[in-house]
């Protein structure tokens, strides 16, 4: 797990926030189906935009969408048990980073 914890942290830092990936790119990058990641956007678990009958998405959007599709495969997790997961996930990292930077203090 702490392994990719690390290449998910690692791919985040990577990832431009100004690019913009489409449907089918993000797809791709977790291994899931198109109609899979529109269900995600539906519920409010990833993060989209659509314009002009295009979905377009932050290459930000890959690391979460992937341990989505990680936590669904892996453990036959309901979408939103995956989401809040996700959240719970992405909430231990964020304090995890504010306790090292108060530590570096």
């Amino acid at each position: 797990m702490a392994t990719h914890e690390f290449l998910n942290n690692a791919l985040a830092e990577l990832l431009d926030e100004q690019v913009q990936l489409t449907l089918d790119e993000l797809a791709r990058s977790c291994a899931m189906g198109p109609g899979w990641v529109v269900e995600r956007v539906q519920a409010g678990l990833l993060q989209g935009e659509q314009s002009g009958g295009q979905w377009r998405f932050s290459s930000t959007t890959v690391v979460r969408a992937r341990r989505l599709a990680r936590l669904e495969t892996t453990f036959d997790a309901d979408p939103q048990l995956a989401g809040m997961t996700a959240d719970l996930i992405e909430e231990v990292a964020q304090l995890r980073q504010r306790l090292r930077q108060l530590q570096a203090r």
